[in-house]
Parts: C-alpha cells; sequence; structure tokens
C-alpha cells in the first residue's frame, strides 16, 4: 500500500480489540469514486473483516465522498455500457458486501456525502455524521439516476414518499437532517464529532464479536424476510448463542451479586 492507493486502511488495538480505519483517499476530487476507488474499498473491507472487531470509513481532505468520479464516468461511457458496468458492479459489490461482514462497520460523515457517497452512507451499519455535513442524492440534477442502490436501499429507510422526493428534488440534506430522518445514527457538532466517533468505536469495540455478529446478522436478515420467519430465527440465534461459551449471563450475574 502507498500514500497514492485510493483506499488506505490501518489497524490499532484499542482496549484488546482491533480497530480497522479505511480511508477513501482522493482528497483532490472529494473522494469521488472510480473504479479503482471501489475496487479498492472492496477489497480493504475484505481484510478488514477478518484483522479487526470493528471497521470505520471516512474520508480525506474534510469530506466524506462526493459520488462518481465525473472524468472517469465520462471515459467509461465512451468504451460502451461494459466498461460503465463494471463501474457499477464494482461499487455495489463493496455496499453489498457490508451487509454480510460479521464486524460493524461504520461511517465517520463530514463534509460533502453526494451520490455515490450518500449512497454508501445508506449501506453502513452505523452512520455519524457532523451537524453540518452536506448529503444529497443528488443523480437527477444532472439528468443521471442512482446507480448504487439508492433507489431500493432509500425507501426501505425512510419510506417511499421522502425517498421519491428527495431523489426526484435532489436536495440537500445537512447531517442534523440526515439523522432525523433516520439516514444516519446520531449528528454531532464539529467541535466534539470525534471524541463522539472515539467513543462510539469504543462502545463497539468493547462489546463481544459473536454477539454483534449474530445481531448484525439478525437485523440484516430480518428486514429482508417475514416477521414470523425473523422471529424464528432470532430464537435459534439467542439459543445457539447463550448455548456458546463467550456468552456473557456471567457478566450480569456477577454485576447483581455486587
Amino acid at each position: 500500500m502507498t500514500a497514492d492507493d485510493p483506499v488506505l486502511s490501518s489497524v490499532e488495538e484499542r482496549g484488546g480489540a482491533r480497530v480497522a480505519h479505511l480511508v477513501l483517499n482522493r482528497p483532490g476530487a472529494r473522494n469521488a469514486i472510480t473504479i479503482a476507488l471501489a475496487q479498492g474499498l472492496r477489497d480493504a473491507l475484505a481484510v478488514a473483516a477478518d484483522q479487526a472487531d470493528v471497521v470505520v470509513i471516512r474520508g480525506s481532505g474534510g469530506h466524506f465522498c462526493a459520488g462518481g468520479d465525473f472524468h472517469e464516468v465520462s471515459r467509461l461511457r465512451a468504451e460502451g455500457p461494459a466498461a460503465l458496468r463494471t463501474l457499477f458492479e464494482s461499487f455495489i459489490g463493496a455496499c453489498d458486501l457490508i451487509a454480510e461482514l460479521p464486524v460493524p462497520v461504520v461511517a465517520a460523515v463530514e463534509g460533502y456525502a453526494m451520490a455515490g457517497g450518500f449512497e454508501l452512507v445508506q449501506s453502513v451499519d452505523i452512520a455519524l455524521v457532523r451537524d453540518d455535513a452536506v448529503l444529497a442524492d443528488n443523480h437527477a440534477n444532472f439528468g443521471m439516476i442512482p446507480g448504487g442502490g439508492g433507489s431500493q436501499r432509500l425507501p426501505r429507510i425512510v419510506g417511499v414518499p421522502r425517498a421519491l422526493g428527495h431523489i426526484l428534488t435532489g436536495d440537500r440534506l445537512t447531517g442534523a437532517q440526515a439523522a432525523e430522518w433516520g439516514i444516519a445514527y446520531r449528528s454531532v457538532p464539529a467541535a466534539s464529532f470525534e471524541a463522539e466517533l472515539d467513543g462510539l468505536v469504543a462502545n463497539l469495540a468493547g462489546k463481544d464479536r459473536e454477539a454483534l455478529a449474530r445481531i448484525k446478522a439478525l437485523v440484516r436478515g430480518g428486514v429482508r424476510g417475514s416477521l414470523a420467519d425473523g422471529l424464528a430465527t432470532e430464537v435459534e440465534n439467542s439459543l445457539a448463542h447463550l448455548a456458546g461459551e463467550r456468552a456473557g449471563i456471567s457478566r450480569f450475574t456477577d454485576r447483581d451479586r455486587g
């Protein structure tokens, strides 16, 4: 890995846990998405899931991600649909992989998170955003349509009326509005953003990895199926987890005795 790679990856030890930091590294283009960045993100996510207990994605240069790189899209468009397909499928593959990883994936969102960057925010497990961040699916403003999952994920997160209103108008949202809509977990003032991010990561890193993996799989799988199937799966997972050696019942009983 070099400083010029489109995605930088590092792992730190924190309280006996490991935290992977993935940085979208095209600051001169506000971390706009190219094939190399999309493929680099997918590869880095796959490796990080084996190396760490929590993954944090953020952008370099004060912005999260401004969406697809216009120069790349123009070049691929001239080459034909097959070339463009590589860009879309590489990025969607990275976003889809997040749901399958057995560790929490956190987005630290500051500056612009537009188009594809906004779609990436919708794909993570937890998004922490600065109050003054700017988020939008602005494809329609450029005569384009979502290509990274926004037309499918956003309605599932905020509902059809709000999703259609937003995608069709391309209106911008602040970080605070994104949290109000349920797109982000929490919106934080700029002055306390890094401290809040550290606290969130420490919270996750201090929890049992297997428990977090089961919870994530239950929630992710449950929204794709029926309530009855989800409840049955939850019971089976609870029984299997409590039968394991790492289940945390002793923590509660020891605390209660104290």
